[in-house]
């Protein structure tokens, strides 16, 4: 039974055990205190800068002790490098009074963290003296006056987060001079004037919010530039002008805030070039026209809000089945979408394009349509769509008794080929194909060919084995469709032989196989369970701003993916061999499901290694897979610990890390400077105070899933019983409906992959 310390001694004493274990790695090497007296001028700085703070607490207390100590452990918060201060970390201490000018004397200092606490005052302009200067963690405090510019002296920053204070004043444009700046938040402010052109030439930057402030002006055209930004946040402010086209230059942009502004003009069309985009909020502005159609392009996008704006015209169908109506209200003349009025007969001269504009507007000039004619156009074209329905109705009519007349032979039913649309199936139907072999599993679904044939389908995501659709049968339900590459499947036997097997899996953490189709001309089916809360990737990293994942049910997901693949290797005896958090699918009680495991069974030899490669792209592959390129259960065990260490940092594995490598690399540099509490998610550091241990404890245990060594990793029972022990209390039971929604009306629902 582990004795109860304080807070404040216990996470030391975990942090001093992590530090120990990382400094193990073979591939992480770090650099212990070193024990050396402080300098004499390091050692004045920091006894001015204890002056000017108030520590209702005392955990400063320590810091009278001999100047020795202060370098070997003995003062709080302290961390030295040969003699000279390296980070001063004091969040969550209560701490009050001001951060004195005197800080900016430590010339060694690598990371200041002073969040959460009630530090008011200055920010101090020396802080832009500090050569060495990486990261700046002021956010949470009662901090006033400006921003200094003098911060942007400083050549080696990083991170400046400054969020939730009482700042004002403007945002200096000579922050863009910190070239390795990635991380600029400073939200929650009452920061004012424009945002600098400056700024949008910050060659770094991945992540700029400044929400919730009193910024105007226009957006700065130049805004494309930012080539490696990921997220931008803007919200909340008095924002006016339009917005730039050349927005389509963020080609890595995954987040988009720009609700509660004054934005004016059309959504432009180059937004739909952003192919990364997940999170587009346009909402509460004054956006004009109609929503572009390039927007029905954006198949990663799976939160939309367009809502209190002026727009006008038809919402597409695509647009308004993916999202609820919510998305869209309170624009009086869009049309088309649920609990909106219906849209108004199509105008004549829409019924017949014209051969360019100059000439459409000639016609106008010189002629107009008589209410008899236009009358007569609209009835006709009403009368025109009517027969094609009928047509439809017709066709799927002769279908099915086609169908039930093959079946009283004795014959199966002939499936849909797959394809991405309506039209593609029925003109499969009308190719005079037959046969084709259709095989259910145990399970509740049961369908026949022919409803796949009318069911309408969703292209939901493409990879190197196939393409993923959503299909909507005729009685309202879903399925998930991955119809396979035919290049790249083993033959016939060789796959029917696998498939069998595959469809045999039954485990709560895994997606089951439904069905399977084998058609005439050689294309393949797998008809899986529809997932409508989508991925774990969506879930984590395309949620909106006001949706947090709480830590138990960060937890709850790492419990579920690990006995899925602890089911996998030790009772089916099979491999996933390409586990990413986007094949991690999430059911309506937010319970994990792994889906696409052991693929690579159905494929040849050779699509193995492709596969292998996408991996390694996204950050999961074990690096050991560069030369066996066949995965194994450690190499599912290292992507396991990616996906940890995904759910621990809220970091998509397939950032860029500012030259720190892949996740896992990013994560020991951390650790390896001291800085290990910067690791975690901003949202689970609220919650420290309780579940400080947990987190430690569990950033171990990811660390050992992602060793270099693959005998060093633990199996993937060892990895659960470990969980078990980190949390045991309060975990809700399967099925449970706790945690936060999904992160937009409708999920993914399948992988990609």
């Amino acid at each position: 039974m582990m004795i109860r310390f304080s807070m404040d001694i216990r996470l030391n004493h975990l942090l001093l055990s992590l530090l120990v274990f990382i400094y193990s790695l073979r591939a992480v090497s770090g650099q212990s205190w070193d024990g050396v007296i402080i300098t004499d001028a390091d050692y004045d700085s920091l006894q001015a800068f204890k002056r000017e703070l108030v520590d209702p607490k005392g955990f400063l207390r320590g810091w009278n002790a001999s100047s020795y100590a202060a370098c070997s452990g003995g003062w709080a918060g302290i961390k030295c490098a040969q003699g000279q201060v390296i980070v001063i970390q004091l969040p969550w201490k209560s701490l009050g009074g001001r951060i004195s000018e005197k800080v900016g004397q430590l010339q060694s200092l690598r990371k200041l963290s002073l969040h959460d606490n009630a530090i008011s005052g200055p920010i101090p302009a020396s802080l832009g003296f500090l050569p060495s200067l990486r990261g700046v963690q002021l956010f949470n405090n009662r901090l006033s006056g400006s921003i200094p510019p003098s911060l942007g002296r400083c050549p080696l920053l990083q991170t400046l987060d400054l969020s939730n204070n009482l700042l004002s004043g403007g945002i200096p444009g000579s922050l863009a001079n910190s070239t390795k700046l990635f991380r600029l938040n400073l939200s929650f402010n009452s920061i004012t004037g424009t945002i600098p052109v400056e700024l949008t030439r910050a060659p770094s930057l991945i992540i700029l919010d400044l929400q919730h402030n009193n910024l105007s002006g226009p957006l700065p055209p130049s805004v494309g530039n930012l080539k490696w930004l990921q997220r931008l946040d803007l919200s909340y402010n008095t924002i006016d002008g339009q917005i730039p086209a050349s927005f389509d230059g963020l080609q890595n942009l995954s987040v988009v805030n720009l609700k509660g502004n004054r934005l004016s003009g059309p959504i432009p069309e180059t937004l739909g070039n952003i192919s990364t985009l997940i999170f587009l909020d346009l909402s509460l502005n004054d956006l004009s026209d109609g929503i572009p159609s390039s927007l029905d392009e954006l198949i990663n996008l799976s939160f939309l809000n367009v809502s209190y704006n002026n727009l006008s015209g038809p919402v597409s169908t695509h647009l308004k089945e993916k999202f609820n109506s919510s998305s869209f209200i309170g624009n009086v003349q869009l049309c088309g979408f649920k609990g909106s009025t219906p849209c108004p007969a199509l105008a004549p001269s829409q019924l017949v394009p014209s051969t360019s504009p100059e000439i459409t507007r000639s016609h106008h000039r010189h002629r107009g349509l008589s209410t008899k004619d236009a009358i007569l156009i609209a009835a006709g074209a009403l009368l025109l769509v009517l027969l094609v329905l009928c047509c439809i109705l017709l066709c799927c009519l002769v279908s099915k008794r086609a169908a039930t007349s093959r079946a009283k032979e004795g014959q199966v039913p002939r499936a849909e080929k797959g394809g991405g649309s309506r039209t593609e199936v029925e003109a499969a139907a009308t190719a005079g194909e037959a046969g084709g072999k259709l095989v259910h599993f145990e399970g509740p679904i049961t369908f026949t060919a022919d409803d796949l044939l009318c069911a309408t389908a969703e292209i939901m995501g493409k990879s190197t084995y196939g393409t993923v659709y959503k299909a909507t049968l005729e009685d309202g339900g879903h399925v998930a469709v991955k119809r396979l590459r035919e290049k790249i499947t083993r033959g016939q036997k060789e796959f029917e032989a696998e498939v069998n097997l595959l469809g045999k899996v039954r485990h709560p953490n895994l997606i089951a196989l439904r069905t399977y189709y084998l058609g005439p001309k050689g294309e393949k089916l797998l008809v899986f369970d529809y997932m409508p809360r989508g991925s774990l990737a969506t879930f984590l990293h395309a949620r909106g701003p006001d949706t947090t994942i709480d830590w138990r049910t960060r937890m709850r997901i790492m419990k579920g993916v690990t006995r899925g693949i602890m089911h996998l290797h030790h009772v089916e005896n099979l491999i996933h061999g390409n586990l990413t958090s986007t094949n991690v699918l999430l059911d309506e009680g937010g319970e994990a499901k792994i889906s696409d495991y052991a693929l690579s069974r159905l494929m040849t030899p050779a699509a193995g290694s492709t596969v292998v490669a996408a991996a390694a792209a996204l950050g999961y592959r074990a690096p050991e897979l560069s030369k066996l390129k066949k995965a194994n259960t450690k190499t599912d065990v290292y992507s396991l610990g990616v996906i940890f260490l995904e759910l621990l940092t809220g970091k998509s594995p397939g950032e860029a890390m500012n030259g720190s490598g892949d996740l896992p690399q990013w994560v020991a540099s951390i650790v390896k400077e001291e800085w290990t509490n910067e690791v975690f998610d901003v949202e689970l550091m609220k919650e420290l105070p309780a579940i400080g241990d947990e987190l430690l404890n569990t950033l171990k245990l990811a660390l050992h899933c992602v060793d270099p060594s693959p005998s060093a990793r633990p199996e993937a029972q060892q990895i659960l019983q470990q969980l078990e022990e980190i949390r045991t209390e309060g975990e809700p039971g399967a099925g449970s409906t706790s945690g936060p929604p999904p992160p937009g009306p409708s999920g993914d629902g399948g992988s990609a992959e």
